[in-house]
């Protein structure tokens, strides 16, 4: 049978389940979505899902808070069977899942219960994961403990970043929700209840967790550059003509702040008397900075405020010499 479907959902990740869904058999009934926000200069984000719910003429509703009492009575306006949910970004109240018929179901980007929580692709990458995947499972009020409906796995590239992960996940939680809504429909879904002793947390980034601190490994600093892209971004200080010992404060040294897009492993020039952070090699093609038991080629790299280039072209106009370093 078909169902009444209602999409709760915000960001780009959601975006193919909800064009999978409105291509399917069965009807969706409404979306709701977050507020629209304004940013820098007073535009507005673009909501993609919005935009594509008008155009289908569909209702769309965009509660600040989807547990009000009006939210909920707006939801069950629409008589839905089942809400499915995708990068949503609200916690939903044991009051609102049972206006469904069937409930609720989430689009999670990870391979449940490992990394519950708003940022399981940056945090898989951080972690040096080489397999992810996407989890539907049934949404109960605890943080991603629900049970499991449907899992598709898929590897990490080596060089794969947050970015290009998500785009191919939504892809996979596409085709995976669709399967799920249909077995709901039918009856053949069949619940796992997740080990609850298994699970970790991927708590939503800050912008300070983009500051590279050179003490790490040299795995760990590539992990952090390719799992905060697009956001927030891997960075790091160049303290540049102050005393080789020194940090921001001495010398006469100017500092830039950088932020790091490109990174790899140059094991061969490390020197583990160097103190981590310290510039290596400053060629006109090649920047080698220390770290902890290795040293890294940082690769590609953009100014605060400037464009995004090669090590080659930053160099060239930005020539760094020995005693130079990064902060830590």
């Amino acid at each position: 049978m078909a169902l009444r479907l209602v999409m709760m959902a915000t960001g780009g990740f959601a975006l193919p389940t909800f064009r999978a869904l409105l291509e399917g058999k069965h009807t969706v009934v409404g979306l709701f979505t977050q507020p629209d926000r304004t940013g820098r200069g007073h535009h507005r984000h673009v909501n993609p899902l919005k935009e594509l719910a008008l155009e289908r003429g569909l209702p769309v509703f965009q509660p600040e808070k989807a547990n009000t009492t009006e939210a909920v009575a707006d939801l069950a306006a629409l008589v839905p069977d089942l809400c499915v949910v995708a990068a949503y970004g609200q916690i939903l109240s044991a009051e609102l899942l049972a206006v469904p018929r069937l409930g609720a179901i989430n689009v999670h980007a990870s391979i449940l219960p490992r990394y519950r929580g708003a940022a399981p692709i940056q945090t898989a990458i951080l972690q040096g994961e080489t397999e992810t995947g996407v989890t539907i499972f049934q949404i109960e009020p605890k943080l991603d403990a629900g049970p499991i409906l449907g899992i598709e796995r898929t590897p990490i590239g080596p060089r794969e970043t947050s970015g290009e992960l998500e785009g191919r996940l939504a892809s996979l939680g596409a085709e995976l929700a669709v399967k799920v809504v249909d077995q709901l429909a039918d009856g053949t879904a069949q619940p796992i209840v997740q080990d609850g002793a298994q699970a970790s947390r991927a708590p939503r980034l800050k912008k300070e967790s983009g500051r590279i601190d050179w003490n790490r490994s040299t795995r760990q600093i590539d992990c952090q550059v390719r799992a905060l892209q697009p956001w927030p971004l891997a960075y790091s200080t160049l303290v540049m003509g102050g005393d080789k010992e020194g940090g921001a404060g001495s010398g006469s040294g100017r500092s830039l702040r950088l932020i790091v897009l490109e990174v790899a492993a140059a094991e061969d020039h490390a020197d583990v008397a160097a103190a981590p952070g310290s510039i290596m090699i400053a060629d006109k093609q090649r920047m080698v900075v220390q770290a902890s038991g290795g040293a890294v080629e940082i690769r590609r790299l953009q100014p605060e405020g400037k464009r995004a280039m090669t090590v080659a072209e930053f160099l060239t106009g930005n020539p760094v010499r020995s005693g130079d370093r990064f902060e830590t």
